[in-house]
């Protein structure tokens, strides 16, 4: 009997402790969703109050997945393309799938000027390329007809001495020894003097009376 009415007793502290638990659930719930950051700079200033380092840098990267804008000063948000260096206006702390195609469009007409930007580098530089080896091909021209033209220039022939003619020397003239001009006058000498020896002098004839 007396385990009864201790049951009964206890049943309407149990209902009203239930009570009590489900009415501060709902509240509970709010609080958190009302705790919940709308945008990045919001979970940021919440990653700040992390009680330790390792904490507050995984929240911080929570954040930067969560939220792709950043809040702007006079209202709104912006969003940064690190592959294009440029920012973007958007409505709210994420592009919306509109504002994701427009950014994805301008993406695509950022390559295609960089493709252009590339090729027209490149056609420049090729073209100062091809000016380089054409004047280095002039030089080379240049200097090769310099050199034919200064081998084909005639070296300058010594002036053949004239040669003196044969005769008697004359006299008073000097002498070198061993030259023609002096022993010839020698040597007719010599010459007359063996004709003399083997053709003697022939006798006058007689003058007739």
């Amino acid at each position: 009997m007396s385990l009864v009415v201790a049951s009964r007793r206890a049943t309407p502290l149990l209902v009203t402790a239930a009570g009590l638990f489900l009415l501060t659930l709902p509240h509970a719930q709010a609080q958190w969703w009302k705790r919940a950051p709308v945008d990045f700079e919001q979970c940021a200033d919440a990653a700040e109050k992390s009680p330790t380092k390792a904490e507050k840098t995984a929240a911080l990267a929570d954040c930067n997945a969560k939220f792709a804008g950043r809040r702007k000063a006079g209202g709104g948000y912006s969003y940064y393309d690190f592959l294009q260096d440029r920012t973007f206006d958007i409505a709210g702390p994420n592009p919306t799938p509109e504002e994701q195609k427009k950014i994805d469009e301008a993406y695509t007409a950022y390559l295609a000027s960089q493709r252009r930007s590339n090729e027209a580098a490149q056609a420049t530089a090729r073209q100062q390329r091809e000016q380089q080896e054409q004047q280095v091909q002039q030089l080379q021209q240049v200097a090769l007809r310099t050199e034919v033209e200064r081998v084909r220039v005639p070296v300058p022939v010594e002036r053949p001495k004239v040669q003196q003619t044969v005769g008697p020397r004359p006299k008073g003239a000097p002498c070198t020894k061993g030259s023609f001009s002096c022993e010839w006058p020698r040597l007719s000498e010599s010459l007359n003097d063996l004709k003399k020896l083997f053709n003697p002098t022939q006798s006058k004839p007689a003058k007739k009376g």
